[in-house]
């Protein structure tokens, strides 16, 4: 533990999500103070903070991200040293639906949070976390700091505009603010929402409960998968660091749904065995010829993002990171943490 950091105040909104579980006690074991912001009158999902047995070290304030003047007394009171700032709207779909929403929460929310600081004189400094969404519907390329960005959804213009946003504060007004561009990263912690969860909570539930094999939409759906307690280290690296720049963190390697499917069966004890194409592929047990996932056109998603890989060599080369989770090891924690879950409940 450094010694500087005892004592030093970090602020951290979104908390109550994966990546702000994982971040929160990072930093609480390095000797932070770390404050949690809520949305006010909301109830607060508190799980992953109980499940890491931090709840009650997080000093939580209400704040909502949207209203400059709430936002401006709560960093008023608390002048942290670090923000990190991790609450979005997060989902591509909901971004369609709900196209304004998205942009008031994670494009209007960073702008009053660099305004803020800016107009308090804070020596703050500032994380905003990006998306490869940004780089849109592009194919074939490894995307790098200086690909071009060309968002195809509501979601990423959003991030996009964010991303321009903490570029220009910290040229204009050189705020100490730094980005990355995360690439998808999961746990076991992640919400039963995303797919990786999805797959290994209901093969776990399958295993020790039996039931309805899993729907599924594209097995051949590809993506750059790391996991989210390296992607949080890369994230406390680039805050460590005294210069404020912007970093791709991902894997560069593309895995499909079909083969993450297939190591978490086998770590939960299935020979998984795939048959069929498109609509009509099925994945079933050997040992047992119990049917595991089938495929169903309700489960696609439209528009879907284009597969795309993330090219770390800046952030090795400049601070010393790379990714030291495989997707086998991924796997096998996440279905490890589920069917625990599923055996004590």
């Amino acid at each position: 533990m450094s010694r500087n950091r005892i004592g030093k105040s970090v602020l951290i909104t979104g908390v109550t999500g994966q990546d702000g579980a994982f971040l929160a006690r990072t930093l609480l074991n390095q000797g932070f103070r770390v404050y949690g912001t809520l949305r006010r009158g909301a109830s607060p999902k508190t799980e992953r903070l109980k499940e890491f047995n931090i709840l009650d070290k997080i000093i939580f304030l209400p704040m909502e991200i949207t209203e400059f003047s709430n936002v401006i007394s709560v960093l008023s009171d608390v002048r942290p040293d670090y923000l990190y700032n991790l609450s979005a709207q997060s989902f591509v779909v909901d971004s369609f639906r709900h196209p304004i929403m998205t942009s008031q929460i994670n494009y209007v929310g960073v702008l009053n949070i660099l305004e803020c600081v800016r107009t308090l004189g804070l020596d703050t400094k500032i994380f905003q976390p990006s998306t490869s969404e940004m780089y849109g519907d592009q194919t074939n390329i490894t995307a790098t700091e200086l690909t071009t960005f060309n968002p195809s959804n509501p979601y990423g213009l959003s991030k996009f505009a964010a991303f321009k946003a903490i570029n220009i504060y910290r040229e204009t007004y050189n705020l100490r603010a730094s980005s990355a561009i995360l690439f998808n990263h999961e746990s076991e912690i992640r919400g039963r929402e995303f797919v990786t969860r999805k797959i290994t909570g209901q093969l776990a539930q399958l295993k020790v409960r039996g039931g309805p094999p899993l729907k599924m939409g594209s097995l051949s759906a590809a993506r750059d998968w790391g996991y989210a307690s390296d992607y949080v280290d890369a994230i406390t690296m680039i805050m460590a660091d005294d210069k404020c720049d912007d970093y791709v963190v991902a894997t560069n390697e593309l895995n499909t749904v079909r083969q993450f499917f297939y190591l978490v069966a086998q770590n939960m004890g299935f020979n998984p065995k795939f048959e069929g194409e498109g609509l009509d592929e099925k994945c079933f047990d050997e040992k047992t010829g119990r049917l595991l996932c089938e495929v169903s056109s309700d489960f696609f998603r439209e528009p879907d993002t284009k597969a795309l890989r993330g090219d770390y060599t800046k952030i090795q080369n400049y601070l010393g990171w790379k990714p030291t989770t495989s997707l086998d090891k991924l796997a096998e924690i996440m279905s490890r943490c589920d069917l625990e879950r599923e055996e004590q409940s």
